[in-house]
């Protein structure tokens, strides 16, 4: 296990960067915009045709630009020319970029999106991918994802890199792609150990979770998302060491 870097529990977390008018999520823009602001980012990976890893959060191209069809099957050239709803014209970004525009110089967080469809073991070639593009990366970076495949994934094609697993509530309405029993099971974090994580970041609205606190008490750093106000980032601290924030300004501490 590889620990996480301690500015991921200073900084705020930008969700999806840090976006806005004029700047989509996961764009150029918002990466640009969370750097010169001081915060931590995060970012979401899908990949590719052509197995590029790709910044973006929806598995349909639908909701965030002019097009439609799943990001899966176009190829990464494709991407990069499809522009994003409400930017300046910029298209899907490579995970690359975003890792030269960074530079080193703010917390990255990586959500590996589930490739599996129904978080089991067909998953590996986007995790490949992510750690070549991070192979000699400087700056503090970490992965995560809800499949506990993925992070395993993680750890066997960039071991140094610390991972994390994204947790949740797992409620029926929001996770119905998913089968019962896989809900209940994942909801009760029992991969953490095996996995090798070295944090979660969880559902703020099930923080008081009991094994949560468990995992507090054994010392892992626990994040959590989304934040969108000054009063529910108050709260959410009351439990978390950190929040992955949007739609306000989250103050960073000196």
């Amino acid at each position: 296990m590889t620990a996480l870097h301690p500015e991921f529990l200073r900084r705020p977390v930008a969700h999806r960067a840090l976006h806005g008018p004029g700047r989509p999520e996961n764009s150029r823009a918002a990466v640009r915009a969370a750097v010169e602001a001081g915060y931590a980012i995060e970012i979401d990976l899908q990949r590719a045709a052509d197995g590029v890893a790709m910044v973006f959060h929806d598995y349909d191209l639908a909701r965030l630009t002019g097009e439609r069809g799943a990001i899966g099957a176009r190829t990464a050239d494709e991407l990069s020319s499809i522009p994003l709803a409400g930017g300046d014209g910029e298209g899907i970004p490579r995970f690359s970029e975003v890792l030269e525009i960074v530079g080193g110089r703010v917390p990255l967080l990586v959500e590996i999106k589930d490739q599996d469809g129904a978080m089991g073991a067909g998953v590996g070639a986007l995790e490949e991918a992510a750690a070549r593009d991070l192979a000699g990366y400087p700056g503090p970076v970490a992965v995560m994802s809800f499949n506990p495949h993925s992070v395993a994934a993680m750890a066997e094609h960039a071991p140094g890199v610390p991972r994390g697993l994204t947790t949740a509530a797992f409620d029926a309405d929001y996770w119905a792609h998913l089968p019962a029993a896989t809900r209940d099971r994942l909801r009760d974090i029992p991969d953490f150990e095996r996995t090798g994580a070295a944090f979660v970041s969880h559902q703020a609205s099930d923080l008081d979770r009991a094994r949560v606190a468990d995992l507090k008490a054994l010392g892992a750093p626990i994040l959590c998302w989304t934040i969108r106000s000054e009063e529910a980032e108050r709260a959410a601290r009351r439990l978390a060491d950190n929040v992955t924030f949007e739609g306000y300004a989250a103050a960073i501490p000196a």
